[in-house]
């Protein structure tokens, strides 16, 4: 039996934080256990206590992790379309798209990770660092708030409902309410 050079744990390390990521969002933490995620990216159980002190060390990195890996797309995404308000339009036309809806593994980690941290709080203080990093990004105070619930509600609604016509219609209400919070939220021209 080899042993792996640490750059090759750092590595393991990484790509384990990213599989439970994704999994954790498209499944449930409750419903993915450690053996999964290891399996997912070809690795066994028994590496998993050698990188994490437990599963709950996973949940917060992975959440962590997920949150980073958005606001630095939306970073990119501000770079891309040049000033804020046509990315803040791009990303609308992404968040309440029918791929988002039915892809949770890759989206949102706020709505990903939204049921599973109101039920375990002790990982409270991950997420709401994310929602407060993911709103400012979106407008200051409590209008990039305001639209940041109104995402994550209108996609989790979304995604509860999906299948049924009163699917597509939330994801259109949600967009129109969510530049509404930020229009709102704008000072008015002298």
């Amino acid at each position: 039996m080899s042993r792996v050079s640490q750059a090759e744990a750092k590595v393991n390390r990484e790509r384990v934080v990213a599989a439970a990521s994704r999994l954790f969002r498209e499944n449930g933490v409750a419903k993915v256990g450690v053996a999964e995620v290891m399996k997912s990216i070809g690795l066994t159980q028994g590496g998993f206590y050698k990188q994490f002190a437990s599963k709950d060390a996973l949940v917060d990195e992975a959440a962590a992790k997920a949150f980073a890996d958005n606001l630095h797309d939306l970073v990119a995404l501000d770079d891309e379309a040049g000033e804020h308000q046509a990315a803040w339009q791009s990303l609308l036309e992404s968040y309440f798209s029918v791929e988002h809806r039915d892809n949770p593994g890759t989206g949102c980690p706020a709505a990903g990770f939204a049921g599973d941290i109101a039920r375990e709080p002790e990982h409270r203080e991950t997420y709401a660092t994310g929602v407060q990093e993911l709103a400012a990004w979106i407008a200051p105070g409590d209008a990039g708030l305001a639209a940041y619930a109104t995402l994550v509600g209108g996609i989790l609604l979304a995604r509860a409902t999906a299948g049924t016509p009163l699917s597509e219609q939330i994801l259109q209400a949600a967009y129109g309410a969510a530049v509404r919070a930020v229009d709102s939220g704008q000072p008015e021209d002298e």
